[in-house]
């Protein structure tokens, strides 16, 4: 019996349509690439063919998913270890038994068992719902040596003992899921990732005098703005980046002075000037360095130049607009960046604001959808509300051990946080949304249409910043006299 060719230009995979390699799996409907098929043995439902709740990898006519008896021909995807029904990754059994095997050799105390310490670690990574990511971590040889280090003692289990491990960001991610577990107490990831920059940075001068000055500055000036906003809410990575920039300017402003013979205790106002002159905007964080060295007398007094870093002009109306349509209606783009826009373009919010809301600041009231953005909620208009609605049963990075149980609106990759600001910006700016202008155009539109400190209220901003853009936009609100003029 002579069986029938397929040629290679007719090889694509009958769900997205990629094309395939000769060999490729194939199912009832057609070829199937290996990223669908992964996908799809990762979906659990209602069969729609016989109703039981179990895994559903195939597909319907009518796009409803289907078990792999109603399919047929997918395979047997039962774990020959825990006969539970899955993605079977070698010798027959699941992820997640192959994931507890070689945690329980990682996190070994030496005793044969777990450390009792990182039990709370060790449940929490069996437990995800996508365990391939877990394992893809623990394959790494450098996780590998530091939760062996852990598991036995050899490094404490504490914030300074992890410290001692390397590569940081790796050490990082780890120490948020200790935290996020409970083994660690918590503490500011972002503040603790500073501390060892510092740590590494400072040693590194050359200069005694140049050291002692950073040192000092870095300890009573930079840590202490730091921890003052950190005792408020948690620090952003646009604040540590500023922080770091205050260090690296001060270091080459010290440089600079060497150059020209001259110390911080004689710098001349002259030294300042040439510092600036033609690089103002790059060197204008150099400003709370020399403010220090006055206020401490480490350095004479000097005129510190001051020019308007005023925003970017804000974008017209009718691009605001297109941009709106453009989000809500752009299929092609990621839900959750979709969501981001409008609320940047419609609600006038900063990107580090939107990044720190949670599922409970999303409010439905009867058959009203509100964000809790001030005090009163906005109203959110359709279509934005279905939108938004959808992005809550969606959210990505929740099937991992990050953050299963998430309330971020916007869930990121590390333990307990959300996706930073800068990630968000980037993902915008790739699909060509403007978020400082048009966040300026929004507000500025806002504040036509209400009095400013309505705005203010319901919006999160403050009375007097929505004061001074309405006054910019050329509102007239405030010329009304108070009372009812519906007469």
């Amino acid at each position: 019996m002579s069986r029938t060719r397929v040629r290679t230009e007719d090889l694509f995979c009958t769900r997205c349509g990629r094309t395939l390699r000769p060999g490729a799996n194939h199912w009832p409907e057609g070829y199937i690439c290996q990223c669908c098929m992964t996908r799809a043995l990762e979906i659990y439902g209602t069969c729609t063919g016989c109703g039981v709740e179990r895994l559903t990898p195939g597909l319907a006519p009518d796009g409803g998913k289907l078990c792999t008896d109603c399919a047929g021909g997918l395979g047997d995807f039962f774990c020959e270890r825990c006969g539970q029904e899955a993605r079977r990754y070698r010798r027959g059994i699941c992820g997640r038994c192959v994931l507890t095997e070689r945690l329980h050799g990682l996190l070994d105390d030496g005793t044969g068992s777990v450390r009792d310490e990182l039990l709370p670690l060790f449940d929490a990574l069996r437990q995800i719902k996508r365990p391939w990511g877990a394992m893809t971590w623990t394959g790494h040889s450098h996780v590998q040596h530091n939760l062996r280090a852990l598991a036995r003692g050899e490094v404490p289990l504490t914030h300074d003992g992890l410290s001692q491990l390397t590569p940081w960001r790796s050490v990082a991610y780890l120490r948020d899921l200790l935290m996020q577990t409970g083994i660690l107490p918590p503490a500011d990831r972002q503040l603790l990732l500073f501390q060892r920059w510092l740590a590494e940075k400072l040693p590194a001068v050359g200069d005694a005098e140049h050291r002692r000055l950073l040192e000092l500055f870095s300890t009573w000036h930079v840590q202490r703005r730091l921890h003052t906003l950190a005792d408020r809410r948690p620090l952003t990575s646009d604040q540590i980046r500023q922080a770091r920039d205050e260090i690296r300017l001060a270091t080459t402003f010290l440089d600079h002075l060497a150059q020209r013979g001259h110390t911080l205790a004689n710098c001349a106002q002259a030294d300042v000037d040439a510092w600036y002159a033609g690089r103002y905007t790059a060197r204008r964080l150099t400003h709370a360095f020399l403010r220090w060295a006055m206020r401490s007398k480490h350095a004479p007094a000097l005129v510190v130049p001051h020019r308007s870093t005023s925003n970017p002009a804000p974008i017209a109306q009718h691009q605001r607009l297109a941009l709106l349509r453009q989000a809500l209606h752009r299929e092609d783009a990621p839900l959750q960046d979709r969501v981001a826009a409008v609320l940047v373009l419609l609600y006038a919010q900063p990107l580090t604001r939107i990044v720190r809301l949670t599922t409970d600041d999303v409010l439905r009231e009867d058959d009203e959808v509100l964000l809790r953005l001030g005090d009163p909620p906005s109203p959110v208009p359709d279509p934005f509300a279905g939108l938004l609605l959808a992005h809550l049963d969606q959210r990505p990075n929740t099937k991992t051990a990050t953050n299963p149980n998430a309330r971020w609106l916007f869930p990121g990759r590390r333990a307990g946080q959300p996706t930073t600001s800068n990630t968000l910006e980037l993902r915008l700016r790739h699909l060509d949304f403007p978020t400082q202008r048009g966040r300026t155009a929004a507000i500025r539109h806002l504040v036509l249409q209400a009095p400013a400190p309505v705005v203010a209220r319901m919006l999160g901003y403050h009375d007097e910043t929505t004061a001074r853009l309405a006054a910019e936009a050329g509102g007239t609100w405030r010329h009304y006299a108070p009372g009812d003029h519906s007469r």
